[in-house]
């Protein structure tokens, strides 16, 4: 029986591209979005995969959405928490919105959407949980002292859980990619874009099929004795000791 995968912020960038590589898997994939419709439709559309539309700062949206795919696909095995959001700014000048806005986006939504699906990962004894953070939750960036914090949460989110759960089947693991070549990225002006690619040893962006072959791989069937684990991607730019 195929594994049922749900990928948060999964139409747009890594999201979409994580969703489509599983769906090439043999999974059936549904991806979560939150406001962009024109993006979901095509999606969907291209695709071939269930959207699913929701806030994953809000436990009850995230209830909703993993309800809605347990009904048209099946209970949920492969959790990918990717869902994000960046509202920069330097920590003497940010505001109290700028800060919560992302750690609820961005860190509450892990608990928010995980805790929909452990229970019954548990049961059935088998299930992935895959979290993609951020080379800057692990060396930290000017101006974004908000999502440092989020993306390192999530670091520690994964190690605790992944220790809760091991002997049940369910794995834990955590990305952290460097820039990647998705339109937030692209959206960087071209002169800040050259100095951040003049950093990187591999001397380019990475791809977000790149990204996708890691969480395919940490999803799959073979994966079971890779847990905790924090998997840096981004070209040798910051190397976790």
């Amino acid at each position: 029986m195929a594994r049922v995968a749900l990928v948060t912020g999964g139409t747009r960038g890594i999201g979409r591209a994580i969703c489509e590589r599983l769906k090439s898997d043999g999974m059936l994939v549904a991806a979560g979005y939150s406001g962009n419709e024109a993006a979901a439709k095509a999606c969907a559309e291209e695709l071939g995969i269930m959207v699913v539309k929701g806030n994953v700062g809000s436990f009850e949206d995230c209830k909703r959405a993993t309800d809605a795919v347990a009904a048209e696909l099946g209970p949920v095995d492969v959790l990918v928490n990717n869902a994000g959001i960046t509202r920069d700014g330097v920590f003497h000048r940010m505001t109290s919105e700028q800060w919560s806005e992302v750690i609820r986006v961005n860190m509450d939504s892990v608990f928010n959407m995980t805790r929909q699906v452990i229970e019954g990962m548990r049961e059935r004894e088998w299930g992935r949980i895959v979290n993609i953070s951020s080379i800057n939750g692990q060396k930290g960036q000017i101006g974004q002292t908000n999502y440092s914090a989020a993306k390192a949460g999530m670091i520690g989110f994964t190690k605790a859980l992944a220790l809760e759960n091991a002997k049940k089947g369910v794995t834990v693991n955590c990305i952290c990619p460097g820039y990647i070549d998705t339109e937030m990225v692209q959206a960087v002006p071209e002169n800040v874009l050259a100095g951040i690619i003049s950093q990187i040893p591999v001397g380019r962006l990475g791809r977000g099929e790149e990204i996708a072959d890691m969480v395919a791989f940490l999803s799959g069937e073979h994966a079971g004795y890779v847990t905790g684990s924090t998997l840096s991607l981004n070209g040798g730019q910051f190397m976790a000791g």
